[in-house]
């Protein structure tokens, strides 16, 4: 059970300042301190426990955040739950025009085996070969963390959702359930289930993810 003592010393609790902030999250915020605006952490825990259970019972869960210092977070809290991952970029229509994006899933995983070492690029030259690989780099890049996902997630948790406003846009386009870290400069009313926190440090998201997964 995660503590309020260990979420303020992540970090959990700092906002950004003032003049950055959303106004939809009034609610959320305890107070302003030298210009910067302090969050809730009573609501954070109250946050966790009504967002555990929804991520236990989905079946397909897609974790999204791309901005680099919170990549790495995001791609070892899927590994963990045997979920799915986008931490480089969004590639636009992913989600709304699935039917194409699983299109090049398998396309790297014809790839994945034509490569491998009894495969068929055995018989090819190596410039063949060399092209092949770069195709698949480039697939990887986009669809490596998304390997096993045959449907549509039936949850998403995003990390940043200013950042990842097609990830959200889209998620609310096809009624996809969301769980999303709500900084104080975040839209509460584009999230299913919100967990307020601060969504920049990685020490503060990555103890609300571990929060999250934890049994």
């Amino acid at each position: 059970m995660t503590k309020l003592e260990a979420l303020l010393e992540a970090g959990v609790h700092f906002g950004h300042q003032v003049g950055r902030w959303n106004s939809k999250m009034a609610p959320y915020i305890h107070e302003t301190k030298n210009g910067v605006h302090i969050l809730d952490l009573v609501q954070t825990l109250d946050d966790l426990e009504k967002a555990r259970p929804v991520l236990k019972r989905a079946k397909n869960v897609l974790f999204v955040g791309t901005r680099p210092q919170i990549a790495p977070i995001i791609e070892t809290t899927a590994q963990k739950v045997n979920g799915h991952y986008v931490s480089t970029r969004w590639v636009g229509g992913l989600l709304t025009n699935w039917k194409t994006m699983s299109m090049c899933l398998q396309k790297l995983n014809r790839l994945d085996k034509q490569l491998s070492e009894d495969g068929k690029a055995s018989g090819l030259s190596k410039k063949a070969i060399l092209q092949l690989k770069k195709q698949r780099a480039r697939l990887e890049k986009f669809f490596g963390g998304l390997r096993g996902l045959s449907e549509l997630p039936d949850l998403v948790v995003i990390v940043g959702q200013p950042h990842e406003k097609n990830a959200v846009n889209e998620c609310q386009r096809l009624g996809i359930p969301t769980i999303t870290l709500l900084d104080s400069n975040c839209d509460p009313t584009m999230s299913t289930y919100g967990i307020t926190a601060n969504d920049d440090s990685t020490r503060s998201v990555e103890i609300i993810l571990e929060s999250l997964i934890a049994n």
